[in-house]
């Protein structure tokens, strides 16, 4: 067993479309919990492991390979291990672009094009960048755009129909009277209406 794998013995229960974290490692630190897997932050490092829920464990090795593919792009964390369950990466400090617009921090054109411009270097290594969110776009203390979460990267897609929706929101987002401040609840809203009726991955 290598030093990280250890950290990949995690417990998980369903509680109807939930999944919860039961036992982890005491050096990890929950970090969050998404559709697919949980993020722990080691402590003492500066680094994440991605335990993937029963179910999912695939996406691991997909990822994975994402993110070697993308290895020494400035916008994408690095990885350092790999398992059946579980991938390591850096831990970035910052906030999604998600907390952002429920705090109110300004989103700067340039974080936008920080974006843009990350997506053309995906695509010239062959990705096909997918999935793009307010969730998975980190923003530094230091104005740096990261992005993560990186599973959809290869689904054969041109073009992200949904980072260029939200690009076309962010036009109305810059108007001088618009609010730059919104509710989780809203938001959440908004997100679920989209999925729904404009671009339901399931579909």
């Amino acid at each position: 067993m290598n030093h990280y794998e250890q950290y990949a013995d995690v417990a998980f229960e369903r509680h109807g479309q939930d999944t919860r974290v039961t036992a982890y490692h005491p050096d990890l630190e929950l970090h969050g919990i998404g559709r697919s897997a949980a993020v722990f932050r080691i402590k003492a490092t500066r680094l994440v492991i991605k335990v993937f829920f029963p179910g999912y464990t695939h996406i691991a090795a997909e990822e994975a390979m994402i993110y070697r593919t993308l290895e020494g792009l400035p916008q994408f964390p690095g990885l350092y291990d790999a398992g059946p369950t579980y991938i390591v990466i850096d831990y970035i400090e910052g906030k999604t672009l998600f907390e952002c617009l429920i705090e109110g921090i300004w989103i700067d054109p340039a974080y936008i094009e920080q974006v843009d411009q990350a997506l053309i270097a995906a695509r010239r290594l062959g990705l096909t960048p997918s999935d793009v969110h307010l969730r998975n776009l980190i923003l530094t203390p230091d104005g740096r755009i990261y992005l993560i979460d990186l599973a959809r990267f290869r689904q054969g897609q041109q073009i992200d129909h949904q980072w260029e929706d939200l690009k076309r929101m962010y036009r109305l987002y810059r108007l001088r009277f618009m609010p730059k401040r919104y509710s989780e609840r809203w938001l959440n809203g908004v997100a679920y209406l989209y999925r729904t009726f404009v671009n339901d991955p399931r579909r």
